[in-house]
């Protein structure tokens, strides 16, 4: 007996489940932490792209033995497993391709061990960025990576995809914040990879192996996360330049000298747009890109050490430069950039967003070349992101629904990846390949690359039932 279901107007067979597979979930998950029946297994099978597909079943584990024993059940019966979050990312990563088992890690949410002598907390993979964050601020603490979904994304989604957020400029991605991981890999084996210390060389790096792997390689169930001291004060301020180019040059000033701020944030002259005719604001018609910085440390010196990326940030296409002198000001200069994500879905609430990454120097022609295919494509392409590091998020306003704006959307992402790698750029910074970029990936990575990488997720999982058919292109069938 066979059943279908769809991803992207693709149909797909599966056979059904064994019985006896079902029954032996029974023994390790209780009957409220098991969904079978299709209309509740539908809503585990989509994460924030449009692609959808129908797992054959759901489990909900709580620890670290159950997420052992569900993938040894599987590696039994040859059952596919996709280990999800709380379905935050953007490129389909977490889409059971080919039905078979969701294992939902969103009720893994507790504290394991919290040492703020040695600056780690251990969590299971379930909590969301934003309770660890409360939980450590209490003792002068916080965890550096912080995607705008904070409130929502879960610690394993955010070390599946490595996923950073504006104050990787200053403090690195979740790979320079995790310590050690604890893991059950596709082919159910358990194993710690990491360390409890802020140095260690024994062995190769299978922790940095692991983050990023987007669920390919191994199932986490613990994470030691790496704390950083809450910094005493922090300074907020906003420039608007002429020209992508006047605001670049501005980016690698301040990226060259030795205060380093921990966010730097870029829009683009058509975000500025957006957000003018969208909402009441003071930015000026004539500005062509916008950066928000901020800097923070001790408050002694933070005064001279704000001047100093001031200084930096000041050339002949400077239109302003605006410091906030107190709380309320804060807010009113980053409500200026809160405003575009509302505006967007507004104007287009099913447009396609990719996040790329080229040399700082380079930004100003991946902005000048996304709008001469803006033009070409006749599709608005709105562009904001994380300056510090040349990670741009491209937006493309479209409808979907709409086949030729839908066709015409696809041939000019084709171009964008194109235009990309030519600056020297990559393919992805932080929302991960999952399918979306995957038939893109063989640009970017040669041959023995990727035949490296296949035979490192054979090694992890020789079955091919953790997340199968993510992140690498498919080989063809010879």
């Amino acid at each position: 007996m066979s059943f279908v279901f769809l991803l992207d107007c693709q149909i797909f067979m599966q056979k059904s489940l064994p019985n006896e597979f079902l029954s032996a979930l029974k023994t390790i998950f209780s009957t409220n932490d098991i969904l079978i029946e299709s209309e509740e297994c539908w809503t585990y099978g989509y994460d924030n792209s449009r692609r959808h597909a129908l797992p054959q079943v759901v489990v909900f584990a709580t620890t670290h033995e159950q997420v052992l024993r569900v993938v040894k059940l599987c590696n039994e019966f040859d059952v596919a497993i996709t280990g999800r979050g709380r379905g935050t990312g953007t490129t389909g990563a977490i889409v059971p391709l080919h039905g078979g088992l969701v294992l939902s890690l969103e009720r893994m949410n507790q504290v394991l061990d919290f040492s703020p002598e040695n600056r780690y907390i251990k969590v299971q993979p379930g909590m969301t960025n934003q309770a660890v964050q409360d939980y450590v601020k209490s003792r002068g603490f916080f965890w550096p990576p912080d995607p705008t979904s904070a409130a929502f994304c879960s610690i394993g989604g955010n070390l599946a995809y490595n996923s950073a957020g504006p104050k990787a400029v200053k403090y690195g991605t979740p790979r320079e914040n995790t310590l050690g991981l604890r893991v059950v890999t596709g082919a159910g084996e358990e194993m710690r990879v990491g360390v409890y210390t802020s140095k260690g060389v024994v062995g190769y790096d299978l922790t940095r192996l692991i983050i990023g792997s987007e669920g390919t390689l191994a199932i986490i169930t613990e994470a030691t996360l790496k704390l950083t001291p809450l910094p005493e004060a922090v300074k907020t301020l906003r420039a608007i330049y002429k020209t992508v180019g006047d605001a670049s040059e501005a980016v690698a000033a301040i990226m060259s000298q030795p205060v380093v701020p921990c966010a730097l944030e870029f829009m683009d002259g058509n975000a500025i747009n957006m957000i003018r005719h969208y909402t009441q604001t003071d930015l000026p018609e004539n500005a062509g890109a916008m950066l928000m910085i901020e800097v923070d440390g001790q408050a002694e010196g933070l005064e001279y050490a704000a001047e100093k990326v001031m200084a930096a940030a000041t050339n002949d296409g400077l239109l302003s430069m605006r410091l906030a002198k107190d709380a309320s000001e804060v807010k009113a200069l980053w409500d200026t950039r809160k405003a575009l994500s509302p505006a967007l879905r507004k104007v287009a609430p099913k447009k396609i967003n990719e996040d790329v990454v080229v040399p700082v120097t380079q930004m100003p022609a991946l902005i000048s070349g996304l709008d001469a295919l803006s033009k070409q494509y006749d599709l608005p392409i709105i562009n904001f992101g994380h300056a510090g590091n040349g990670n741009i998020h491209v937006n493309l306003l479209l409808d979907p629904d709409d086949p030729i704006q839908s066709k015409k959307a696809h041939a000019c992402l084709d171009e964008i990846f194109t235009l990309v790698l030519t600056l020297n750029g990559t393919l992805s910074g932080e929302h991960g390949v999952g399918l979306e970029k995957r038939d893109f990936v063989d640009r970017e990575l040669d041959a023995v690359s990727l035949n490296l990488m296949r035979a490192i997720k054979r090694q992890f999982d020789p079955k091919n039932l953790l997340n199968p058919d993510k992140m690498l292109p498919l080989q063809p069938l010879l």
